[in-house]
């Protein structure tokens, strides 16, 4: 069994997938708008280029993403997509890199449990936790 957070998006969830591929370093395995499906006919014209589904790869880990239509769209609450960086920098760079646009909920630092901890919310919506490696004789 895995664990694949679902994204959703107030329409910009291409924009979002573009972004995290160079923030993270990840891929888009896979984009699909409603146009050019059997759900193209159940959406306004103005949605038929919005993305129904999408597959994006960090490492061997998924992410997977759509937008909502704006009826249905809520803002994330009570969870964070958390990301384990191998080392302090790369913590570091990704925290920069998801930074741009964000609101700063607590600033990239050390911790008693890890070499680098931060949290935020980027600029599309996504609260984002990202960790470095335990500090030795640490343990969460």
């Amino acid at each position: 069994m895995k664990v694949q957070p679902y994204l959703f998006f107030n329409g910009n969830c291409e924009e979002a997938l573009k972004f995290y591929e160079t923030a993270l370093g990840a891929k888009i395995t896979a984009i699909m708008p409603h146009e050019g499906t059997p759900a193209e006919e159940h959406v306004p014209a103005n949605w038929k280029k919005k993305i129904m589904h999408a597959q994006l790869m960090l490492g061997d880990q998924m992410i997977l993403a759509s937008d909502s239509p704006p009826e249905h769209y809520k803002k994330p609450e009570g969870i964070s997509v958390t990301l384990n960086a191998d080392n302090g920098a790369e913590a570091e760079r990704v925290f920069k890199a998801l930074s741009d646009g964000a609101t700063i909920t607590m600033p990239i630092g050390e911790t008693f449990w890890a070499e680098r901890f931060g949290m935020l919310t980027d600029k599309f919506g996504t609260p984002w936790m990202i960790n470095s490696p335990e500090k030795s004789g640490a343990s969460c």
